[in-house]
């Protein structure tokens, strides 16, 4: 080989070399966009990777989720990934079940969902199902007792209605514990919009440690009634109020309804592992410290990290927290994950109309 042949040689390797290190940045980038990541820096969750997954419809699981992982990172140390149900174009869109970023669920030690009605491709759920069968805990909040619906062939049997025996209710009843069907006593309770819900936590738990240092629990979404599967502990129960305010009194003719709740599941055969549910936990309800409290308890009681639960531990807002009123009309729609990137950033920027 002449001189010049080796040097050309090289020259090809060079391009091609920088041609992959650009490709690999690009990847990364494209990666970095559709999610959002936040790193703890110390904290008895250092080294583990909690993975939340928004898109409902009308409670705002795209601000909670958020809100929470970024308590969860900055307080305990965890590694949180934020996914978001989305436009084509990367815009958030509440209750979209095209949800980016799924790949991320290889590698998490907890999974946090809200969801409502979502029904993603069979590659997504592929990924979804490997999660429960190694039996990886979960956590859900408020309409993810009714996460999937519209699904078709190979996964069917996760919808919220499906009839099947050995996996009635789908996805939210035989993971979570409930499903969503008023005719069995698993719908709205009260007035949504109306009367908001005080939360309390059953006598003979208040020493769980989910329940650690939580009182007053005032939720701002209207109250869920719920039968949870036989093989569920009851933690807390709702009471419906009289009107939105807080300390309102409760209608002396609702009585209580389990409103969190845990329990162990298995997935097919797999690993049995821990499970949550609140039927609250939009937006707002997270404002109440008591709520917060609870749901941040309930992450780590999931993963068996009860040790670390504290009474007095902080768990105050991380930057600044804008929650949104519950509605089906979207409260942002032109936020894009990239927006709420850090600990300072707003969550979530109102829409530009």
């Amino acid at each position: 080989m002449t001189e010049q042949q080796k040097g050309n040689t090289m020259n090809v390797r060079i391009a091609l070399v920088a041609a992959a290190g650009f490709l690999s940045i690009m990847y990364s980038q494209a990666n970095a966009v559709d999610r959002v990541v936040y790193e703890g820096e110390a904290g008895p969750g250092k080294g583990k990777h909690i993975l939340f997954i928004a898109s409902d419809h009308e409670y705002r699981g795209e601000e909670t989720c958020p809100a929470i992982a970024r308590i969860m990172a900055k307080r305990y140390g965890f590694k949180c990934t934020v996914l978001f149900g989305q436009t084509v174009e990367g815009l958030i869109k509440p209750g979209s079940s095209h949800i980016p970023g799924i790949e991320a669920i290889d590698d998490a030690d907890m999974l946090f969902l809200f969801l409502r009605f979502v029904r993603p491709n069979d590659e997504w759920m592929a990924k979804f199902e490997s999660y429960l069968k190694r039996g990886g805990p979960v956590l859900g909040l408020r309409t993810t007792t009714h996460a999937f619906n519209g699904l078709k062939g190979t996964y069917a049997y996760h919808n919220y209605n499906n009839k099947g025996e050995d996996f009635a209710g789908g996805f939210g009843r035989q993971v979570l514990g409930e499903t969503w069907n008023p005719r069995l006593g698993a719908g709205h309770y009260g007035r949504n919009h109306k009367f908001a819900t005080a939360m309390h936590v059953v006598s003979d738990q208040n020493e769980h440690p989910i329940m650690r240092g939580v009182k007053d629990m005032h939720a701002m979404a209207g109250a869920y009634s719920a039968r949870p599967m036989p093989n569920s502990t009851i933690l807390a129960t709702n009471r419906v109020l009289e009107s939105m305010e807080v300390g309102a009194k409760p209608i002396p003719d609702k009585a209580p309804q389990p409103a969190a709740w845990v329990r162990n599941y298995k997935f097919q055969g797999g690993k049995e592992g821990r499970a949550f549910c609140s039927t609250q936990g939009a937006s707002e309800d997270i404002v109440s410290e008591g709520v917060r409290r609870m749901i941040v308890n309930a992450t780590l009681w999931c993963m068996k990290m009860e040790d670390h639960i504290k009474a007095d531990a902080d768990v105050s807002f991380v930057g600044p927290y804008n929650p949104t009123t519950f509605s089906f009309k979207p409260s942002i729609k032109d936020a894009k994950p990239a927006d709420i990137v850090g600990f300072d950033s707003p969550i979530l920027k109102p829409s530009k109309r």
